[in-house]
């Protein structure tokens, strides 16, 4: 690489100077002289008196506290909430958007049916009608364990209602996004025994050894990891980034390793074979609670030298034996793993490379370290009641045997159809790896239910919409997750009347179990979901309704863990990429951007006019690439190109950039949305999940691609 830190702040303070002179600056100030009124034929709204709401943004799971600022009952402003637990005060790009959410030109404004081409609006009798009437006559055909439900977590009573809905009808297929919080649950139960959750006390740590864990990039909990790192100098502590892409996080590392994509993994087991052969482990932690250590040692010692990691990632050997030091003579050293935000799922076999150094070291559910937290238990639900066609489909296998939403649209239009899917909050076919095949799979599903407050596209494909409550118009409850190692539980609450016919997605699930023929409105006895939510949340809900949230203390949890590290040799096939390297040279990689929505939230207005112009120029989107790549594919600065995987080929601009390395294509995420309806967003750049495909993990099931093989030529 020839980009080292001096160097670095070289370019940093070329961009600063170049952001002075560039038109863009001033054509955003203009922008937001529009965007905040200050125009005399812009409506200014009137005075009127000033109250301030509390509630939790739900836009990403960080799942922040915030206030809004009303005037006469209008939110006018968005701003942290000072008490919460996770954020304290603070607010990130999307959260101060969110009034803009309400105003989407993408939002569903009443139930719509599926009519040819288009939809037309019914009444919420109609769409209720419809749906109960489809999924009765599936259920009478002994198909009910061919209903499957997508949604955008697991934690939480509204989730919980939609597992319920199917497991009344009869199915067990609901669904969620593959993210690392799945992966590390996994590994954590696979080395310590047991299903937990991690929770990563990165604000009590003294050496931060992440593995392209983006933290300033919107990793976990957004807002809590920026605070984190915001203070990480003041508490001493160092943070040292491996990624083979100078991303923000690494520029503001102490220091920067540049490995090969895909090789993080065995720079971890590299490291951890220092550490063990220069005896800096834990040996009392290691004999205490460690079973199969020998066995791991021979191993390292064998196949995982300095000599031999260096040759396979690029990093000096020498450099692998400082890291492995530092790391091992830290007080409370933690290695985390979890590219960009953390929001696709990995390899199992990285995250238990990485987990090694933390279970060697013995900093597992101590102060500054990893802890295995258990789900939260506060929701009481009672017994579902099923009738004989769900108890007899309820028992077959699941459409995907992993729980992998990859793996439920592959499966999809070949020998385990799905006859209907319930959508909430989820955007597959966007968000999923082969975006174009999944949306043929949808295609083909026979019947769609959508429940999403916006059109994108995944509803396109719905046969039936019934358009939910956005953020600021919903209750819901909204437990921690991303990271956070303490347990908090928070209440997101209206702050305002809904503008259109929608409804809160528990009432919309009430009101269809009561059309529903059998047993299924017996497993739903609630007037409201407000109702359910005060019944289910039981001896919490005093405290969340009072408070806006419940928070316990941020203490490791007790007791001993057990280490298995055999299972840690057993996990060394790698995750391949997809293509030959003759036919497609390059390695395209995804990165997050903090300024862009991934997954299935779409971005805002205002969070689109912040993206920088090398990555969004107008409509195209710009692709990073090293000088010394350009030169090799006769390419330069701003030219047209285009990019070909085995999945498919864009059109893109080049951007040239000396902190990447040479051979490796860096694309945006969260682009390409195809949103007609959408100005702000709609057919801007390109989305790289029409360009990689999913890679499914041998131990998870899960999609676990990092980057597929590409070739880049003039358009």
């Amino acid at each position: 690489m020839k980009v080292d830190r001096r160097s670095f702040l070289g370019l940093g303070l070329g961009a600063a100077a170049g952001v002075a002179v560039t038109p863009a600056t001033w054509k955003l100030m203009d922008d937001s002289s529009i965007w905040t009124q200050n125009w005399p034929w812009t409506p200014v709204p009137p005075a009127g008196e000033a109250t301030y709401d509390n509630t939790v943004c739900s836009l990403c799971p960080g799942n922040c506290g915030i206030m809004v600022r009303k005037i006469d009952g209008r939110p006018v402003k968005i701003e942290g909430r000072s008490d919460y637990p996770v954020n304290a005060g603070g607010v990130c790009l999307h959260g101060i958007s969110a009034i803009q959410y309400l105003y989407d030109p993408s939002r569903i404004k009443a139930p719509l049916k599926r009519e040819n081409d288009t939809f037309v609006e019914i009444t919420w009798d109609e769409a209720l009608d419809m749906v109960a009437e489809r999924l009765t006559e599936i259920r009478a055909s002994g198909s009910a364990d061919k209903i499957a439900c997508v949604t955008d977590q697991t934690k939480g009573t509204i989730p919980g209602l939609f597992a319920r809905f199917l497991k009344a009808t009869g199915s067990n297929n609901v669904y969620a996004m593959d993210t690392m919080e799945k992966t590390w649950e996994i590994t954590l139960e696979k080395i310590h025994g047991g299903r937990s959750s991690a929770g990563f006390d990165l604000e009590n740590s003294d050496f931060v050894l992440s593995f392209g864990a983006g933290l300033i990039e919107g990793w976990g909990s957004p807002v809590k990891n920026f605070k984190i790192n915001s203070s990480r100098k003041e508490r001493g502590s160092t943070l040292v980034q491996v990624e083979p892409r100078l991303s923000n996080t690494a520029a503001n590392a102490d220091v920067w390793i540049a490995a090969k994509p895909g090789t993080e993994a065995d720079l971890a087991l590299g490291i951890a074979g220092v550490i063990i052969k220069e005896s800096l482990f834990n040996s009392a932690f290691v004999t205490a609670s460690g079973k199969g250590f020998q066995e791991l040692a021979a191993v390292l010692g064998k196949n995982y030298s300095p000599e031999a990691v260096a040759q396979t990632t690029g990093v000096k050997a020498a450099k692998i034996i400082e890291i492995a030091r530092d790391f091992a003579r830290s007080s409370a050293p933690i290695a985390i793993a979890g590219r960009g935000r953390g929001m696709s799922a990995g390899s199992v076999r990285e995250f238990s490379a990485v987990h090694l150094l933390n279970c060697i070291v013995g900093n597992i559910n101590t102060k500054g370290g990893v802890w295995t937290l258990a789900a939260q238990d506060y929701e009481k639900w009672p017994a579902v009641e099923m009738d004989d066609l769900a108890t007899a489909a309820f028992e077959q296998a699941p459409l995907d045997s992993a729980g992998s939403m990859a793996g439920l649209f592959t499966n999809a239009g070949k020998e385990k159809n799905i006859e209907a899917l319930l959508i909430h909050q989820a955007n597959p076919c966007f968000a999923l790896g082969d975006a174009g095949s999944v949306t043929e799979a949808v295609k083909k599903i026979p019947f769609v239910v959508s429940f999403s407050s916006v059109m994108d596209e995944t509803t396109q494909e719905a046969d039936v919409i019934l358009p939910g409550h956005m953020l600021l118009e919903r209750l819901e409850d909204r437990p921690s997750g991303a990271g956070v190692a303490q347990r908090v539980t928070g209440l997101s609450r209206p702050v305002i009347e809904p503008l259109f016919n929608t409804k809160n997605p528990g009432d919309t699930l009430l009101e269809l179990a009561r059309k529903m023929e059998g047993t299924i409105g017996a497993s739903f006895p609630w007037e409201s979901y407000e109702e359910c939510l005060e019944a289910v949340t039981g001896d919490l809900w005093a405290e969340l309704s009072d408070q806006g949230y419940a928070a316990e203390t941020a203490t490791p949890p007790g007791g001993g863990v057990k280490v298995d590290f055999s299972f840690i040799v057993k996990s060394q096939a790698p995750v391949e990429m997809e293509g030959e390297a003759k036919d497609f040279p390059l390695v395209l990689v995804p990165v997050d951007n903090v300024r862009i929505s991934a997954g299935s939230l779409i971005s805002s207005p205002f969070a689109i006019k912040t993206v920088s112009d090398n990555v969004l120029k107008g409509k195209d989107l710009l692709v990073e690439i090293n000088p010394e790549t350009a030169r090799a594919n006769k390419l330069s600065h701003g030219d047209l190109a285009v990019i070909e995987t085995p999945k498919g080929k864009a059109t893109v601009r080049v951007n040239l950039f000396e902190g990447i390395m040479p051979g490796v294509v860096a694309m945006a995420k969260g682009l390409g949305h195809v949103l007609d309806n959408n100005k702000y967003v709609g057919g801007k750049g390109v989305n790289i999940n029409e360009l990689m495909g999913p890679i499914v993990d041998p131990v998870s099931g899960l999609d676990a691609a990092w980057g597929i093989r590409a070739r880049l030529s003039r358009a």
